[in-house]
């Protein structure tokens, strides 16, 4: 991805004080983090806001915190988990073995500067997994799109959770918000407004998926103002309340519409877009 539409992932991190600095080292121009004192209130940051991934000592693996790790991992299995072996002693064999236990896949060793070298590919690689999962079925349906536009797809798709006017993704973009509106509209597309509309409920649906979310926590998370605000903006989209927008729309249900309706029937607008260009961009071919 290009620089000037990165998109910076957002780390939970449980770890002592004396071992913070090494992580937020490691994330500089990779990801942010946000410290908790402790796995309980992970969990909460991970209720609250998008989470790329929850970053943790084996250590913790102690006592009950075996049991928090096993039920973050079960309650939200789409945010990766991962241990940092953080120091060896004595205890280290026993909190390992108890984190074998658990539902955690992926420990790192950063003893060592290869660890937090590896730590930082393992969570750059991929966007998060909802955003991950979306492309996936956009890039399916629009197979012949520019390397930019495919970009911007990502951008757009990724931002979407915190993103809900149109404004923030042109920043993103580098673009005048004027600028970008136009280009959709000569494009022939629907506004970037309604694609943010469209993919924010997309990842409400995955959000519910997650048995340890509420519709507040998933309000919260979209970044609305209230539940009441989400509750106003399903309304005013789909006519139907939060909790029948839970039973009706699996993550599956609300891609598959999100693509038969913005997508599909408009692969060959896409195809001949390009919302990063210089100029005049997205205007139709005459002809």
């Amino acid at each position: 991805m290009s620089p000037a539409l990165s998109s910076t992932l957002t780390v939970a991190a449980v770890l002592a004080p004396g071992e913070r600095a090494g992580l937020e080292a490691a994330g500089v121009g990779c990801f942010t983090v946000v410290h908790r004192a402790s796995l309980p209130d992970a969990v909460k940051a991970v209720r609250e806001r998008p989470v790329d991934a929850i970053v943790f000592s084996v250590h913790h693996c102690r006592g009950h915190g075996a049991h928090q790790i096993d039920d973050l991992v079960r309650r939200f299995p789409d945010v990766p988990a991962v241990a940092l072996l953080t120091r060896n002693d004595a205890e280290t064999p026993e909190a390992l073995l108890r984190l074998g236990a658990t539902g955690v896949r992926h420990v790192v060793d950063v003893t060592g500067p290869a660890g937090w070298r590896r730590l930082r590919q393992m969570l750059a690689e991929p966007a998060s997994k909802p955003a991950a999962r979306i492309l996936a079925k956009v890039h399916d349906a629009l197979p012949e799109i520019s390397a930019d536009t495919r970009m911007f797809l990502e951008l757009m798709i990724r931002i979407a959770p915190s993103t809900p006017v149109a404004r923030t993704l042109a920043q993103q973009s580098r673009i005048r918000p004027s600028t970008l509106t136009s280009r959709f509209a000569r494009a022939g597309l629907p506004s970037p407004k309604a694609y943010l509309a469209a993919l924010r409920l997309v990842y409400a649906a995955q959000y519910f998926d997650y048995d340890g979310l509420s519709i507040s926590d998933v309000a919260y998370r979209l970044e609305c103002s209230s539940p009441q605000s989400f509750g106003r903006h399903l309304r005013s989209m789909m006519g139907i309340t939060p909790g029948e927008f839970r039973r009706r729309f699996t993550f599956d249900t609300a891609i598959d519409r999100f693509v038969a309706l913005l997508v599909e029937p408009y692969r060959l607008e896409w195809g001949r877009f390009r919302p990063l260009a210089h100029g005049r961009p997205g205007r139709r071919p005459k002809g």
